[in-house]
């Protein structure tokens, strides 16, 4: 299982990856893992000012369905095109093309709530 350095973790296994004020969010190895193979994801949410926790899709496997949270407040800027028609992509590159959404963060400040890549490994028991 990897687990990306250079980003913040969520307990329910959401990433963020920072630039400037925007960031971009997908989910972890571990989540698509456990997940299995991912068929579909869906995101209605662009456009939306959403706070932290919030609810901002769905990610659906051969075997389940599961809500996607908001790490922080903000604005979902975009949905990424390629998984809304390869969604395997989050299966093979969940850090990289995998990304979900991206974001205009409204609070800064909510990061320093979210865990890093070490505490991400200790929650996983990695």
């Amino acid at each position: 299982m990897k687990i990306a350095e250079n980003l913040f973790y969520t307990e329910s296994h959401e990433w963020v990856r920072v630039e400037g004020n925007e960031a971009y969010v997908g989910v972890t190895d571990f989540a698509q893992h456990e997940l299995g193979d991912i068929v579909f994801v869906e995101v209605d949410t662009v456009g939306e000012t959403l706070g932290k926790g919030e609810t901002f899709g769905t990610i659906e496997a051969v075997k389940t369905v599961s809500d996607i949270y908001l790490p922080v407040s903000g604005e979902i800027l975009a949905f990424n095109d390629l998984i809304e028609s390869n969604p395997e992509t989050i299966n093979k590159d969940p850090y990289g093309d995998g990304w979900i959404i991206k974001i205009k963060m409204s609070n800064q400040n909510e990061l320093s709530a979210l865990m890093s890549a070490d505490a991400y490994q200790s929650h996983v028991g990695a």
